[in-house]
């Protein structure tokens, strides 16, 4: 593996530092301005707007999707380090360049295994940055950590299928402007794989029986800025039999073609993330002085210093192997490393911003500062995209399988 970025990463990457710097860090107060006077805080602010469509004119847009049909065409290599600038500013910044979960998965899947008419009424609309989508899988009733335990029920009557059950946590679905659910339940429940009994149905917010009930809260914070994780309940929803996206049966399968590259790209935001807790914390230490001299000369400063620089080194590392081995070998091939750095890397930033928010005091935990929202955001990444504990298992149980 070459460690140097190639010349289209690199034109990309001074200009996407270009733009966080000229237009993304200065809205970022504007935009908490703006949601403040919104009739709705689900609503959209102004300035929101404004980037996506700076970011389209520079080419900064779609920047994730690998077919170059529908986005810039780039491997997991040469994206990776983009999505760490952005996550610099997670709020905004992948919102801006249309580069935003759970739309990045969404477009994934669409693109990879929806129909020429899928494509047309949901693909192209969401490329465009017009619509949001969400992502319905994660249940309140059973251990969703385990996919085979939904109990989602999605069953044919003639034409359509009604879907039945009910989600919570379903990223971005209080955003107005989430058109379409990406819906995982089960339409063969008594099949005898169980990895064979779960599908997908594209089910649009207004299809009658869809209720988007309340937003859940995330420590506290409703994540307006990500559209918020809400419940959703689905009552006999139905919708025609050509929403199924792939086959009956596959929805596993989809699921996890859709996760491998998507936990790329929490990684690199998340060293994004750790990134600015660092600045932070250094300009904190420069600039106050405690018993007698500055934060910056107290030994136990410069060793969370030290050692959050030396972490997120040995993270970026692993995390553009893991991309390099997925462009070179597939996401199989690249199983062990997927799990590797989905488990090593929200643990290890959830610690340096812990670390940054003790240097701050109180204003750590304060809203003039983003380091507690961050927090929430890297904590919970510890439980999304299945819990650090299930990839633990797997990742032992390979391991273990050299042995036996």
């Amino acid at each position: 593996m070459d460690f140097a970025f190639d010349a289209r990463t690199e034109e990309l990457r001074h200009k996407l530092l270009a733009f966080m710097d000229e237009y993304v860090y200065p809205a970022e107060a504007v935009a908490e301005e703006q949601r403040a006077a919104l009739d709705s805080p689900w609503d959209t602010p102004a300035v929101v707007e404004e980037l996506k469509a700076e970011a389209r004119r520079q080419g900064l847009w779609n920047l994730f999707l690998p077919d170059a049909e529908y986005g810039a065409g780039l491997t997991n290599l040469q994206y990776a380090p983009l999505a760490e600038i952005t996550g610099r500013s997670p709020q905004l910044a992948p919102t801006a360049l249309n580069c935003a979960a759970p739309d990045t998965g969404n477009m994934e899947v669409l693109a990879q295994f929806g129909t020429d008419e899928q494509k047309k009424q949901w693909l192209e609309p969401l490329l465009a940055g017009e619509i949001r989508s969400a992502f319905a899988m994660t249940e309140p009733e059973v251990a969703s950590s385990d996919a085979t335990n939904i109990t989602t029920h999605i069953e044919r009557d003639g034409d359509e299928y009604v879907i039945t059950g009910r989600k919570w946590y379903i990223s971005g679905a209080m955003n107005p402007d989430c058109k379409i659910f990406i819906v995982m339940g089960k339409t063969d429940p008594d099949g005898a794989d169980i990895r064979r009994q779960q599908s997908m149905v594209l089910v649009p917010r207004d299809t009658p029986g869809v209720t988007v009930k309340r937003a859940m809260q995330v420590f506290g914070y409703e994540d307006h800025w990500h559209g918020g994780h809400a419940e959703v309940v689905f009552d006999h929803a139905r919708v025609p039999v050509s929403n199924l996206i792939g086959e009956e049966g596959g929805g596993f399968a989809i699921a996890q073609a859709r996760l491998g590259p998507g936990r790329i790209h929490h990684c690199m935001r998340l060293i994004g993330m750790a990134e600015r807790a660092i600045e932070l914390m250094c300009r904190r230490a420069v600039s106050r002085t405690a018993f007698g001299k500055a934060l910056a000369q107290q030994g136990v400063v410069q060793n969370w210093i030290a050692d959050a620089r030396v972490t997120v080194e040995q993270l970026r590392l692993l995390v553009l192997k893991t991309a390099w081995l997925m462009d070179t070998v597939g996401n199989k091939g690249a199983h062990t490393e997927i799990q590797a750095i989905k488990i090593a890397t929200p643990r290890a930033v959830v610690d340096i911003l812990d670390r940054a928010i003790q240097l701050h005091g109180a204003g750590g935990v304060s809203q003039d500062f983003p380091l507690a929202e961050l927090y929430a955001g890297a904590r919970t990444l510890m439980l999304a995209d299945g819990p650090d504990e299930v990839h633990q298992r797997s990742l032992a149980r390979r391991e273990l399988k050299k042995y036996l």
